[in-house]
């Protein structure tokens, strides 16, 4: 017995040290993150809570896991602490900018890297070679006009965010890669995959210990799955059509093969890595922002009647009756042009961008020292008082051709020479899907459906645009 107690004892001491130890490991670290966090104290931003361990980690899980939007957190850490916020990160400071003359400066590190991929995609985004594509932009917008005649026969609801997304997807598997996907007709495992890859960056950039929890498990499988699935599809319809051009096979006029005939003949193993890397990229992002920016550009347009009665008299007047819109029309399609600018303005679909601080810089008079992220919030600036006078108000007129330019507060795309390389591909295509839909067809919203947002990585229509479609009366 009297050994029994010894090594119970014993075994308590044991376990007594080995708390202590993870006490004072606990500790260090605390401390380690208190002096990098120190060279940014003078930077004004919230409180740093519970430890300095923590930081304010807990307060981004918090409000995430209340439905609310991330950027909405930086809209108001803005509006209390101004135009430069610190926000602590576990082992890294994050410096929230929302000042016009920061974000017209702001860093560009890895040039070379930069340059490298920028100098693979270039030539598939031509001007030139983007007149070409509106056969296809037509083409599949047609296939959204007959998936809604059928719909207004049958008096369905449209959700106008799943078809608008059938139809960006199936764009850009044809321009890019010259695959029919149809999706409006067929199922495929893609808009999945990609609404997994959104959603995995998303809990991997704003929760640090979520691939840790047992309970996620299943879905950083899928996330996994999902990237390896877009990863070594993209690799496939890469190698298939270098074959093809390599036996002189005929092969689709797309951007892939344009991106393929530009290369040197000497391209790297990295190079195409970085090929692939823009491929996806390009696929995920540049399906997803385009339809979530039709979705809201939709949802707004049938909260303001009076806009969309102006909208579409400029359809009628540009367009008529025609069904093939061509590149010279969409110049004519200004008012359009301000509506889907307007519409990202409050609803950029992809909220903002950040960059490396390698050096130390100066914003508003603060001293901010290098080794801090720069966050750059277009989601922001574009509901800030200061930049936009009733900033939630849906107003196109914002960008009337004889409006003042913003300055450098409005950057759905990024601003200057790393802005986004397809948005001159989006904007046809939004331009193109909207006039085909205010041609032909009247919309109101379904009763009862919420108007908030979704962060998924982009930001979408919650409630997916619920509508009721019916065709146009044009006697009238």
């Amino acid at each position: 017995m009297a050994v029994f107690h010894m090594i119970l004892g014993w075994t308590a001491q044991a376990l007594m040290f080995v708390l202590f130890l993870l006490f004072l490991a606990f500790l260090g670290y605390c401390l380690y993150l208190k002096h990098l966090h120190m060279k940014y104290d003078h930077i004004p931003g919230p409180v740093t809570f519970v430890f300095c361990f923590l930081s304010h980690t807990l307060c981004f899980s918090v409000h995430s896991f209340l439905g609310g939007i991330v950027h909405d957190k930086f809209l108001e850490w803005s509006e209390t602490y101004g135009p430069v916020c610190r926000i602590n990160f576990l082992h890294f400071v994050m410096v929230f900018v929302s000042c016009p003359e920061a974000t017209k400066v702001k860093p560009h590190p890895d040039h070379e890297l930069w340059y490298k991929q920028r100098r693979i995609m270039d030539p598939a985004f031509s001007s030139l070679y983007l007149r070409g594509l509106m056969g296809t932009f037509n083409e599949r917008a047609e296939k959204l006009m007959t998936s809604l005649s059928d719909l207004a026969e049958q008096k369905k609801e449209a959700n106008m965010l799943q078809l608008v997304n059938s139809v960006t997807l199936d764009v850009i598997a044809k321009v890019a890669f010259g695959v029919d996907l149809d999706l409006l007709n067929n199922s495929s495992t893609f808009p999945r995959a990609i609404e997994m890859c959104l959603k995995g960056m998303v809990h991997n950039l704003r929760d640090t210990f979520f691939a840790l929890n047992p309970k996620n498990r299943p879905f950083v499988n899928e996330v996994r799955e999902s990237c390896r699935l877009l990863r070594t599809t993209g690799a496939k319809w890469i190698q298939d059509r270098k074959t093809a051009m390599q036996n002189g096979d005929e092969v689709p006029k797309d951007i892939l093969t344009q991106i393929i005939k530009s290369a040197e003949e000497s391209m790297t193993q990295e190079d195409e890595d970085l090929m692939l890397d823009n491929f996806v990229t390009f696929f995920i992002a540049g399906q997803e922002t385009t339809a979530n920016q039709l979705a809201f550009c939709i949802m707004e347009l049938a909260r303001h009647p009076d806009i969309l009665e102006k909208v579409t008299k400029e359809v009628d007047d540009v367009i008529g009756m025609k069904q093939e819109i061509s590149y010279d029309d969409l110049g004519q399609l200004i008012y359009l042009s301000q509506v889907l600018k307007e519409t990202l303005r409050i609803y950029p679909t992809a909220p903002g961008t950040s960059r490396e601080l390698r050096q130390d810089i100066v914003v508003d008079g603060i001293h901010v020292p290098a080794g801090a992220i720069g966050i750059f919030s277009s989601y922001t600036c574009g509901r800030m008082d200061k930049f936009f006078k009733d900033p939630l108000k849906f107003d196109p007129d914002r960008f009337h051709p004889d409006a003042p330019k913003p300055y450098y507060c409005y950057y759905p795309f990024a601003l200057g020479p790393r802005s986004c390389l397809g948005q001159n591909f989006a904007q046809m295509e939004a331009k193109v899907v909207m006039a085909k839909l205010l041609q032909r067809f009247d919309f109101t919203l379904v009763p009862g459906q919420s108007y908030d947002l979704l962060d998924t990585g982009t930001l979408r229509p919650k409630s997916g645009v619920v509508c009721s479609v019916r065709y146009r009366d044009h006697k009238k």
